[in-house]
């Protein structure tokens, strides 16, 4: 009978909840409790922050922090409507002066954007909305939480999230391995994020600005492709923000 009962909780642990993911309804395999995935995410942001404080580097330019924060509130407003848990998560926005930093919004709603991504790319209010947006889209389809759902199935026995969040940061097989399932998430958060942005009323004409900007921007850094392309390409990024544009604004 114990054989059987920790057979049985095995499979309980494999199969997980579903759930869907806002607008599109995609369904997901959800593993991981939220709680506990938002706990370890929060724990990270945290000692990130602080490192950033210490160092001087987080929040300084206030003008530019004034406006991430205005820009986001309208966003978080419209992701609640799409998800009404989100109201209840501790949402925290930051600006942060590393030069490795662009944009992250973890799950829980822990938003930190990099200053001098913001600067290099000069973006407009709406410009920053997109950015935003993909980055809050992430948080409520609940990406983190799907992506290191995955990732667990790797191992057997079977390891806590805060094992494959280690694994994970160190396994490049493991990350090969779910490429494509990230390159999924980012153009889902693509467009989750403009819908996003187009309920918290911003235009949609900011959509292409944005990904013909970040185009440029990579074309300026010259060639080079990483070894694994979490993303899609600017192309195709660049073809959906005009699609969505005129679907959303017709």
């Amino acid at each position: 009978m114990r054989g059987l009962a920790m057979l049985l909780a095995g499979w309980l642990l494999c199969a997980g909840a579903q759930a869907q993911v806002p607008d599109s309804g995609r369904w997901q395999e959800l593993r991981f409790g939220a709680d506990e995935v938002v706990d370890r995410m929060e724990d990270r942001y945290i000692e990130q922050v602080v490192d950033l404080a210490a160092a001087g580097k987080l929040d300084a330019d206030r003008t530019l922090l004034h406006r991430l924060r205005y820009v986001s509130a309208t966003l978080i407003a419209a992701a609640i409507e799409l998800k009404p848990e989100a109201a209840d998560w501790p949402w925290e926005v930051h600006l942060a002066g590393a030069a490795d930093i662009d944009a992250v919004c973890l799950a829980g709603g822990k938003l930190l954007v990099g200053a001098g991504f913001v600067r290099r790319l000069a973006l407009t209010d709406s410009e920053l909305a997109v950015l935003l947006a993909h980055e809050v889209a992430h948080a409520i389809a609940e990406h983190s939480r799907e992506f290191l759902s995955e990732a667990q199935l790797a191992y057997r026995p079977l390891v806590p999230v805060d094992v494959v969040m280690l694994r994970l940061d160190s396994d490049l097989s493991l990350q090969l391995r779910l490429a494509g399932l990230s390159r999924m998430q980012e153009r889902e958060a693509d467009q989750l994020g403009m819908v996003i942005a187009h309920r918290a009323g911003w235009p949609a004409s900011a959509m292409l600005s944005f990904y013909r900007k970040l185009a440029d921007a990579d074309a300026d850094d010259g060639p080079g492709e990483p070894l694994i392309a979490s993303h899609p390409s600017h192309a195709s990024r660049i073809s959906m923000s005009r699609g969505m544009a005129r679907l959303l604004e017709p």
